[in-house]
Parts: structure tokens; C-alpha cells; sequence
């Protein structure tokens, strides 16, 4: 298991608090293992997660922030083909 690239520390991502945090999979469903092997996750406090309507599972906007955010990181040591090949879809 790979550690997060956006993150050194445990925090929420959003909010830098240390308390009441679930691990994200910026990229689930089918991507979820290939998000666990290269550090595509993120801390979120529980309410950004998935337990308010504005947590990341029921925010569109946040989410795509968040693959964005990741796919942007990826690039600085990898391509865009890289990236092409692993998720199959570019959100920049």
C-alpha cells in the first residue's frame, strides 16, 4: 500500500483536522486497487467524506477537485499517457 502523493501527513485534506478521519480512494469502483498501489487517496475528515451532503461522496465539484488535484501531482514525475493508462480518462 502506497502512502498518499497529495499528503505527508494524517490529516483531513480539506480541513487540516486530525480527528474523525476516513482514508478516500480518489479513484474507486473499478480504480480502487490502482488507487491503493500508486497513493491516489487522501485523509477527509468524516463529514467531507461520506457522512453530509457535502462530503465528497455526494459532491461533485469536491470530487472532481480532488482527481484533478491527484492526476495534476501524478504528472509532476510522470506523463499524461501514464496516467492514460492507469485510470483511462483525463481530467485536466
Amino acid at each position: 500500500m502506497a502512502n498518499s502523493i497529495l499528503q505527508d501527513k494524517k490529516e483531513c485534506y480539506i480541513t487540516g483536522a486530525a480527528l474523525n478521519l476516513h482514508e478516500h480512494h480518489i479513484f474507486g469502483g473499478k480504480n480502487r486497487k490502482i488507487s491503493e498501489k500508486h497513493g491516489f487517496k487522501v485523509w477527509l475528515r468524516a463529514d467531507w467524506h461520506n457522512m453530509s451532503d457535502y462530503g465528497v461522496h455526494f459532491n461533485r465539484a469536491l470530487d472532481i477537485f480532488l482527481k484533478m488535484s491527484c492526476q495534476n501531482k501524478f504528472e509532476e514525475t510522470h506523463t499524461r499517457a501514464e496516467f492514460m493508462v492507469l485510470i483511462g480518462k483525463n481530467y485536466l
